[in-house]
């Protein structure tokens, strides 16, 4: 099913549910010696005010309701000017009322700003809490901005390539980028000459003077597009290592440029609906936006009242990462039992009962420690940037569904389960052994028929299983939810965006030579033309017409996903939607299902990421010329670096994507997605999911999802403070997307660690938490991605091992570490499973 839940990774290679990075920096001051005017603005929560609690708490509060998705219908008024992105079954100390400001409340949170209250501002309080309502006039399509960006584009993609090999895996997101960003600006503006160059006939200042706000937007736009692991690169991975299939390296660059921004075109005729209307909000973008103006405040006031408050933040920052790095050696290299610290599986190394139970690599993990931030974050991102409510559900989901409801199916031998690993992302035959692929495949890369019914139907784990039943569940229930607490408001402003008078970020913003549509729409034309090239200069086995129709599904699906995702910040996925549609109109095709999947879903989801990165330079005021050049230079760069880095690594570290490479460089993803073909592709949904099949029964959580959440509503409203005013639907069927490959011990380390910082600091310490919270965050990604570099450059690549003693032994004695962990051993020559299918 390819579970990579999205495009664009934040604060580590996010991907969970919740991808946003949710920063809040306080705010001290806001002064510029420019001919601009900027206005001071303080924090609420620190600076003296009298008597306006709402935009001090909207402030103090922005981190959560940008991640929040859920609306109560009966508070929608017709004609309303604000727009509560908070779920409103939240507990009262999380609830908050964004109301609209007056001149009243605005004089008594800033004697500065206060008798310019009447100034026109966005009719949308979440917006004005955030985004600045004027613009600056200052450079950002410089040398500077370019050189410092197209350095991190190579470094971040680089890194997340390499490690979205590794599990669990790491990585730089575009929040890591924004803060390395500012000291490296800063430097070039005090070490670099000012003087000009010749750049092709064209004069540009090698020092454009102070490092501004808009050179480092357009840095972190280009970290945005490039840091993400191209989707193709899991199809390159199961072509070269599962299919043994190489088509070459040509190949594999058109394959992933035309898959990475063939959703430009449609994001470029999505702008008049998408991004300029004011209605069309985007929360997630709202933080970013909010860090980088409070990045840019001058005179930051010290906070001696908390621990680290007496230090620039950025000192702090810089602390923890150091930190982080050194640290990491400990269960990275010296004493890797802390990573999985599984000791019930040490005591009985080969008892699979225990090791299903209790280990951390195929298991359920049900004592989860772990002293390994990479186990935390991993696979599900930072938890201390989501809030809390969402970590809850999150977290509910995973142990209802993959500790209770697993045991439960798995010991009862649901599914074959005893011949069968509990949770791991392989496929399996009738032997218990690994899927031999190659019995059933033509020469054409085919099913054969014949062969199929000869061999073995497709088994996998029961956690693998389970996922795919609750994929069907939150597609629905993202669907039935959607239209219980957004359906008034996606509508008012859907009918908004068409005719709506333009706010004061498009006043603004049309001082700028718009983007020309025929830009796009080359571009569409020139990625399509590679798209055909990919599909039918190779033997694919994707039809002209299939293809088409995969395009035709991104682009008639973005609209509607797109208004979903701009109001409520939730994208439903099309991965599963498009594995059906191609696994029943041309089963046995494995590699044309990959690459229908990828187009019919990724140039959606591109295509509404890079609309998101077109909103954040709309409130940044970014000239839309400049845009559009750092979107697609850095997109196209970072494809040539991330296939050039996957080839590197293929040919250079030894035992990569098998289960027990020393490093962990297992190729969890190009693995999933390898099984994902398996089932969707070669063998086809018909003969997994239809009616009468082993995995017939999955096929029910799509009612569920459907009922989840209207019944979730009524209970709410029934019983308003019942514990049902908390759940959420979609997060609890799809928030642990990523098991398997991960298992609940990343998930249940991050629920624990994001209760501490997201509920028990952040409700008694929230001056520490607001001032310091996020760049700690940022701290411990950006130190693990650096103490694993350089584990791996140092250590790895000149064949130097761990040290040899218990600590680093005795993982690999279990069965959990060696996949092994099976309570039915078949004899040689014995079966299990249907006697025909």
């Amino acid at each position: 099913m390819g579970k990579r839940a999205s495009p664009r990774p934040s604060g580590t290679a996010a991907k969970g549910i919740v991808k946003e990075e949710d920063h809040l920096l306080e705010y001290e001051s806001d002064s510029d010696e420019s001919t601009v005017e900027v206005r001071h603005r303080s924090r609420g929560h620190n600076a003296p005010h009298t008597g306006n609690g709402a935009v001090s708490g909207s402030k103090r509060r922005l981190s959560e309701w940008t991640e929040s998705d859920n609306r109560n219908d009966n508070d929608y008024e017709e004609g309303e000017e604000r727009e509560q992105l908070l779920d409103p079954d939240l507990p009262d100390e999380e609830a908050i009322e964004l109301h609209r400001l007056d001149s009243g409340s605005l004089d008594s949170f800033d004697d500065e700003t206060g008798p310019k209250a009447n100034e026109e501002n966005s009719p949308y309080e979440e917006v004005r809490a955030a985004v600045r309502n004027y613009d600056e006039d200052v450079p950002c399509n410089t040398i500077r901005a370019w050189t410092i960006g197209l350095t991190l584009v190579f470094i971040g993609a680089s890194v997340n390539t390499l490690f979205s090999l590794r599990q669990p895996s790491i990585g730089l997101g575009a929040l890591i980028a924004q803060i390395i960003a500012w000291p490296l600006g800063r430097a070039w503006q005090r070490v670099v000459p000012d003087r000009q160059i010749n750049i092709f006939g064209l004069r540009c200042d090698l020092n454009p003077g102070p490092f501004n706000i808009k050179e480092h937007s357009i840095i972190v736009v280009m970290a945005s597009v490039s840091f993400s692991v191209a989707y193709a690169t899991d199809i390159i991975l199961a072509q070269l290592v599962f299919y043994k299939q190489n088509f070459g390296i040509i190949f594999q660059l058109v394959l992933t440029i035309s898959t990475q921004s063939l959703g430009y075109g449609i994001a470029g005729m999505m702008r008049k609906f998408l991004v300029y209307p004011a209605s069309m909000i985007w929360p997630g973008n709202l933080v970013a936006v909010a860090l980088m103006n409070a990045m840019y405040e001058k005179h930051e006031a010290p906070d001696p009242s908390i621990i680290g408050g007496r230090m620039p933040r950025y000192r702090w920052f810089g602390i923890v990462t150091l930190f982080s790095a050194i640290y990491y050696f400990i269960p990275g290299f010296f004493a890797q039992c802390l990573s999985v610290f599984a000791f019930f599986t040490w005591m009985a190394p080969q008892n699979p009962i225990v090791n299903q139970l209790f280990g951390g690599n195929t298991g359920l993990s049900l004592i989860p420690i772990t002293f390994d931030w990479t186990q935390i974050a991993g696979y599900v991102g930072s938890p201390l940037i989501p809030p809390w409510h969402a970590i809850a559900n999150t977290t509910i989901g995973v142990v209802l569904f993959y500790i209770v409801l697993t045991a439960f199916l798995h010991y009862t031998g649901a599914w074959y389960s005893q011949f069968l690993p509990m949770s791991d992302s392989s496929t399996y035959d009738n032997t218990g052994g690994i899927y031999n692929v190659s019995r059933i495949l033509t020469p054409e890369f085919t099913l054969d028929e014949e062969a199929y019914k000869a061999y073995s139907p497709v088994f996998i784990s029961t956690t693998f299983a389970l996922s795919y039943g609750l994929s069907f569940a939150a597609i629905t229930a993202l669907i039935v939810y959607t239209y219980l607490h957004h359906r008034k408001a996606i509508w008012a402003q859907y009918k908004d965006s068409t005719n709506e008078k333009p706010d004061i970020h498009m006043k603004l913003m049309q001082k700028y030579k718009e983007a020309p549509s025929w830009w796009y729409l080359s571009l569409f034309t020139i990625m399509l033309a590679l798209g055909f090239f990919s599909v039918l200069a190779y033997s694919t086995n994707l039809t002209w017409w299939a293809f088409l129709l995969a395009v035709g599904i991104s682009f008639v699906f973005s609209l509607p996903i797109g208004i979903i995702q701009a109001v409520t910040n939730h994208q439903i996925g099309l991965n599963v939607l498009t594995e059906f549609i191609y696994g029943y109109i041309q089963p046995g095709r494995p590699l044309a299902l990959m690459l229908f999947k990828t187009y019919g879903y990724i140039t959606m989801s591109q295509a509404l990421s890079f609309v998101s990165d077109l909103k954040f330079g709309h409130y940044m005021k970014i000239p839309p010329r400049t845009m559009f050049m750092a979107q697609v230079v850095a997109t196209t760069v970072s494809c040539f670096i991330q296939v050039g880095v996957l080839n590197f690594a293929l040919g250079n570290i030894e035992g990569i994507c098998d289960l027990t490479q020393p490093q962990r460089f297992t190729c969890p993803g190009g693995r999933v997605f390898f099984s994902a073909s398996v089932i969707w592709g070669l063998i086809g949904p018909s003969r997994v999911f239809s009616p009468g099949q082993i995995y017939s029964g999955l096929l029910i959580f799509f009612a569920l999802g459907a009922a989840a959440p209207i019944a979730f509503w009524f209970a709410a409203r029934r019983w308003p403070r019942s514990p049902a005013k908390y759940l959420m639907a979609p997060l609890i069927f799809g928030g642990a997307g990523y098991i398997p490959p991960a298992t609940p011990l990343n998930y249940l380390s991050w629920g624990f660690v994001g209760y501490v910082f997201q509920h028990l600091v952040k409700k008694h310490h929230f001056r520490w938490w607001s001032r310091l919270n996020y760049l700690t965050s940022a701290g411990l990604d950006l130190g693990l991605a650096l103490g694993t570099l350089v584990i791996f450059f140092v250590f790895t690549l000149n064949d130097i091992e761990a040290p040899r003693w218990w600590g680093n032994e005795v993982v690999t004695t279990t069965m959990d570490y060696q996949g092994k962990a099976v309570q039915a051993v078949l004899a040689p020559g014995e079966t299990f499973g249907p006697e025909t299918w």
